[in-house]
């Protein structure tokens, strides 16, 4: 039972207990809490009050733990769990905490202080991706605070911490709405622009593979394509089950770090077999045979990698060379630029827009959830929209 005892300091009589508190989370060593009062009632109250939450496991220890410490404890827990662009999509988000207060005690980060964090990120934060020194899009934002929440709840599962001061912070409604007027800015293209892109790339070699992003293809499912195991010319089918994506690696030495990922799809309701549209099982035919043609010419130096979406030597495309070379077309085609991504959001709108039923619409996508698909990727167009108005004749002419 530790023992209030009298000092003397500058002449005044204080009151000072010694208790022990337990292990640091650092150094793994016992600690000890010094403790001294003005009175010995203040010192008994506070000896009590330790004892009883020490007993409750309530107790929080002073900890000179900084911010950045405990972000570095969580990562090491979650990322080997994870995928490597997931547990990389962490590090990012964490980069902006370590940036504005990693070097602060943990036990004295505030909500003041997350607030002011998040102001930061949505004013001038961002260093690449954009213009430096302006505004993060609120998406990132979300994730960062997602994060430093799961952050602070292991310090307090761990009583580094007595309360999770992130909790109930959140993005400003008025930075949500211009996200929002910035996102409906962003249309997917309607069925003229469609039409048209497809019409002016018509004689481009890889024009088969394109046409897999115009049955909804994800960028990823796009370049993950296989000849042998993915698409079957004879009874016009694409089985949608392999993915090949960009991730990033710390662990390879600068200018590596870009690696390919190829995994299978991200769920269950992802794989999934696609009768080809004649258009698209054309052109696949077609870029089969012209592919045939360049291994040939090229004999030994062609790559035999099996993928569909490759260079004249055989060489896999990758997401961000998609994304280039789509750019380029689109730039040659005359219409506006959009993301690959944005594509597949364009088919999924027209089908459901155009009578193709919802559970089909969202089967086609690969979704296991109706309302995400309905949501998300469909957006009424005037074209569409068009169609409600002849409707509404019947009950207003």
């Amino acid at each position: 039972m530790p023992q209030i005892k009298k000092v003397e300091a500058r002449g005044k009589t204080r009151y000072q207990f010694v208790v022990d508190i337990g292990v640091d989370p650092v150094t793994k060593k016992r600690r000890q809490l010094t403790v001294t009062k003005d009175t010995a009632t203040e010192a008994k109250t506070e000896l009590s009050r330790i004892q009883y939450q020490r007993a409750t496991g309530t107790f929080v220890a002073p900890s000179k733990m900084t911010v950045e410490q405990l972000v570095d404890i969580w990562l090491a827990m979650v990322t080997p769990d994870v995928e490597v662009k997931t547990a990389r999509s962490y590090v990012d988000a964490m980069a902006y905490v370590k940036v504005r207060h990693g070097q602060k005690p943990v036990q004295q980060l505030t909500e003041e202080d997350v607030s002011e964090m998040v102001t930061w990120m949505l004013t001038e934060a961002r260093r690449i991706g954009g213009t430096p020194g302006t505004g993060l899009g609120v998406r990132t934002v979300d994730l960062t605070l997602g994060r430093l929440r799961a952050v602070l709840e292991l310090g307090m599962r761990r009583n580094i911490l007595s309360r999770n001061v992130a909790r109930y912070v959140t993005v400003p409604k008025a930075y949500r709405k211009a996200d929002r007027a910035r996102k409906r800015a962003k249309k997917p293209w309607d069925e003229n622009e469609v039409r048209a892109f497809l019409t002016a790339i018509r004689g481009v070699r890889e024009y088969g593979g394109w046409m897999l992003t115009f049955i909804a293809e994800r960028p990823a499912e796009v370049c993950g394509a296989r000849w042998e195991e993915d698409i079957d010319l004879e009874r016009g089918v694409t089985t949608v089950g392999n993915t090949r994506t960009l991730g990033y690696d710390p662990e390879q030495p600068l200018g590596e770090r870009s690696v390919v990922v190829e995994k299978d799809t991200k769920s269950e309701a992802g794989e999934r077999a696609l009768p080809l549209p004649l258009p698209t099982w054309i052109g696949l035919k077609e870029f089969r045979k012209t592919q045939v043609a360049e291994r040939l010419a090229a004999g030994e130096a062609y790559e035999c990698t099996g993928y569909v979406m490759v260079d004249a030597l055989g060489r896999p495309w990758k997401t961000d060379k998609l994304r280039r070379e789509a750019y380029k077309l689109m730039d040659m085609a005359g219409v506006r630029r959009v993301t690959v991504y944005m594509a597949r959001h364009a088919v999924l709108s027209w089908m459901a827009n155009n009578g193709v039923p919802d559970v089909v619409v969202s089967a086609w996508a690969g979704h296991a959830d109706l309302s995400f698909t309905k949501r998300i990727y469909v957006h009424p167009d005037p074209q569409s929209l068009r169609a409600g108005s002849e409707k509404l004749n019947e009950l207003l002419g």
